[in-house]
């Protein structure tokens, strides 16, 4: 396979991830850079060598400079999406995009478009659909293996640590500057629902609020942040107790705590959380995304799926129990319990490969090995210009954000949403 060149456009935690998998293959290797922070745009350069006529601290710099490689990594904050994506397209680049696609339908409408009017290979980053696990369990479903999929129950046990860093004291946690968390965590879930039914929900609903982590739930005594308060030893969201502890563990060290600070020792820690975001109290944050939300959906085939998305577990692997005609699956994202029920035999399919990073939900563990199987597929892709080598495309991609979307106009009008099959609203009830 032919070595593909690259931009990368946003040098964060996902992007570098993407940006570092494809060097080390041997099937990418990055050419340029575009990252608006100095300290990240400068490790970034070093790191992949690029030299400094192909650093940018901005990305409309690099689309300036005009087509400077096969692909480029777009890993911006995700209301920054529509534009680099839309100007990459047009200049011709493949692009490889951080999920969501973009934060509304009409800017993630226009970056469908530009892949279709350029011919350009888009992967939006859903990377669920391409672990081992998340393969044989849709052979198991496509083989008939349980008969015709009738009921499916998904959990997505966000853990209550995570939430509070991401969804509470981190980029995520406000509709305002971000988006709502259904579609910033969970567009994953429904994405991969959809995909191993293979096709769209006709109806959808959704009930979900923030109950929790929020002004007038904090524990008596609580102070503002958490080096100085009375009660940070008995609190579950403890920002001292996280941070502090992921100090020599190279994972954690890498996420989460590179979100909180680059200095890497227990007094660049408590500076960051004497300072910055991530010190807060969980309790006094301008958070204002849901913790907990439940999505109701029913097939043309008249199935039905419950999603269920919390922030009061611990951080695991996702659980579903997917309910056919001839058997049942149960589900926790490395092994599968398969019973059928013509036979009464039950067997246990376990996906696990044995590697390093490879069974584990999260970003420090590649999420379950989908991270490096997605970045070999895009990589692939383009140096072969073979689309089939991607599980979907710019409007797959668009159809599970619309349904995203219903599910959101569902949950703030209590109301039951028809989609046609494209994922557009038809009607509300």
């Amino acid at each position: 396979m032919s070595e593909v060149t690259t931009v990368l456009v946003g040098a964060g935690l996902r992007g570098m991830t993407y940006a570092r998998h494809a060097l080390a293959t041997g099937a990418g290797r990055v050419v340029a850079v575009a990252e608006p922070d100095p300290g990240r745009r400068a490790r970034a350069a070093e790191e992949f060598g690029v030299p400094p006529d192909r650093v940018y601290a901005d990305w409309t710099d690099a689309a300036a400079a005009g087509k400077l490689a096969d692909a480029c990594v777009i890993a911006t904050q995700d209301r920054m999406h529509v534009a680099p994506a839309v100007a990459m397209a047009d200049l011709g680049y493949h692009i490889l995009l951080e999920k969501p696609m973009a934060t509304d339908e009409e800017d993630a409408s226009a970056i469908a478009e530009a892949a279709r009017r350029n011919g350009i290979l888009l992967a939006v980053c859903h990377v669920l659909r391409y672990t081992s696990y998340t393969r044989r369990l849709k052979e198991l479903l496509d083989s008939g293996a349980i008969g015709r999929l009738v009921s499916v129950q998904h959990l997505e046990p966000v853990g209550w640590w995570h939430h509070a860093h991401s969804f509470v004291r981190g980029n995520w946690r406000a509709e305002g500057t971000s988006a709502p968390m259904l579609l910033t965590k969970s567009c994953h879930d429904l994405d991969w629902l959809v995909h191993l039914f293979g096709r769209l929900p006709r109806r959808v609903t959704s009930f979900g609020s923030l109950t929790h982590l929020r002004p007038g739930q904090a524990p008596p005594g609580a102070t503002d942040r958490c080096l100085d308060c009375p009660v940070e030893a008995g609190c579950p969201y403890s920002a001292k107790r996280l941070y502090l502890g992921c100090l020599g563990d190279a994972d954690q060290e890498f996420w989460p705590l590179s979100a909180v600070t680059d200095d890497h020792t227990e007094a660049g820690v408590l500076e960051a959380l004497r300072t910055g975001p991530y010190g807060r109290c969980a309790y006094a944050c301008d958070n204002d995304v849901v913790d907990n939300q439940v999505v109701g959906m029913e097939f043309d085939s008249g199935a039905t799926c419950s999603f269920t998305m919390s922030a009061f577990t611990p951080m695991e692997q996702r659980h579903t129990r997917l309910m056919g005609t001839h058997g049942f699956i149960d589900g926790d994202g490395t092994t599968m319990r398969l019973v059928d029920f013509r036979d009464g035999s039950e067997r246990t399919v376990d996906t696990r490969t044995g590697t390093a990073g490879s069974a584990g939900p999260s970003a420090e563990d590649g999420h379950g090995g989908g991270d490096e199987a997605l970045t070999d597929a895009f990589f692939a892709a383009v140096a072969a210009g073979d689309a089939s080598l991607l599980l979907s495309d710019a409007a797959q991609s668009l159809a599970t954000h619309r349904v995203v979307w219903a599910a959101e106009r569902a949950r703030t009008t209590g109301t039951v949403v028809e989609l046609d099959a494209e994922g557009r609203v038809l009607t509300t009830a």
